[in-house]
């Protein structure tokens, strides 16, 4: 991997630098794609500074990394997702206000397809004041736990939910916009995910909801201090971003949110999404 990219981490338990990648050998260097899916096994967010990815080029050098999700993203590439609160440029902004909260993508899939492996995010319009991402590692989460909690977290199973995640952000919603979160399916996953390497992380995020055959109260603290814990100061990568800036990351291996910004602002990054091929088990 070494003489195909070059990483410098960026904290201690999560991210990783990528130097002197350009855009033109995302597109022409067949060996970068396979340098890129190690290296995020290894440092769960890469960061590419000042790439300038045009939206094609992302689209396919994201094809190389695994199959896309092409569903509309309110953009005139296929492949490419609008990330803004601008309703005239994503007529679904206000559920990206969920995004201000810690979440991992598809914990609630619409038919049970696993989790996204990885998703690709650039920076063409970047905020005044907040916009930043974070970034933490639910394998890191995992590793840091006792021998007694790793024990006593094996068999349990939690209940996903979009609402869990849309009431953080609109805790006073409507009937109908209760009603619209209530068609999601509801996803129960094992709190400990044991990968096909053998690898554990947490399940972990706003999405999750309560955990089977505990006290809803008293689940709903646990989820949130293992949340807590996973995402306290010093495990955490908070990527400032530029125009031009890309960001890579192992979905299944990290959590991630978005820094509050304001409702007006032009913030405008553009999603390209790998899907995943690895249920949680």
């Amino acid at each position: 991997m070494t003489t195909t990219i070059t990483c410098e981490p960026l904290a201690a338990t999560v991210g990783a630098e990528v130097k002197g990648l350009t855009a033109e050998r995302l597109a022409g260097d067949d060996t970068v794609a396979g340098a890129v899916l190690e290296a995020l096994e290894q440092y769960g967010v890469l960061v590419m500074r000042g790439l300038d990815l045009d939206p094609e080029t992302q689209v396919a050098f994201a094809r190389r990394l695994g199959e896309i999700d092409y569903e509309n993203g309110h953009h005139a590439v296929p492949g490419i997702y609008r990330v803004t609160l601008d309703k005239s440029k994503n007529a679904a902004a206000d559920y990206l206000k969920a995004t201000f909260e810690w979440h991992m993508d598809g914990c609630t899939p619409l038919h049970g397809e696993p989790p996204q492996k990885a998703t690709v995010l650039s920076a063409k319009e970047v905020a005044a004041s907040g916009g930043e991402t974070e970034f933490a590692s639910t394998y890191a989460a995992y590793d840091l736990l006792g021998d007694g909690e790793r024990e006593r977290f094996r068999s349990m199973r939690v209940v996903h939910t979009l609402e869990a995640s849309q009431r953080r952000v609109n805790p006073d919603p409507t009937p109908r916009q209760v009603e619209q979160w209530r068609r999601r399916p509801t996803s129960t996953h094992p709190l400990v995910w044991t990968r096909r390497t053998g690898r554990r992380s947490l399940v972990i995020g706003v999405h999750a909801d309560h955990i089977v055959g505990m006290d809803t109260g008293e689940g709903r603290t646990l989820l949130r201090e293992l949340l807590d814990r996973a995402t306290a100061p010093g495990r955490v990568y908070r990527h400032r971003w530029s125009v031009g800036d890309t960001v890579i990351w192992d979905n299944t291996g990290v959590v991630h949110r978005a820094v509050p910004y304001p409702p007006d602002s032009p913030r405008e990054l553009l999603r390209t999404t790998v899907f995943g091929d690895e249920p949680i088990r």
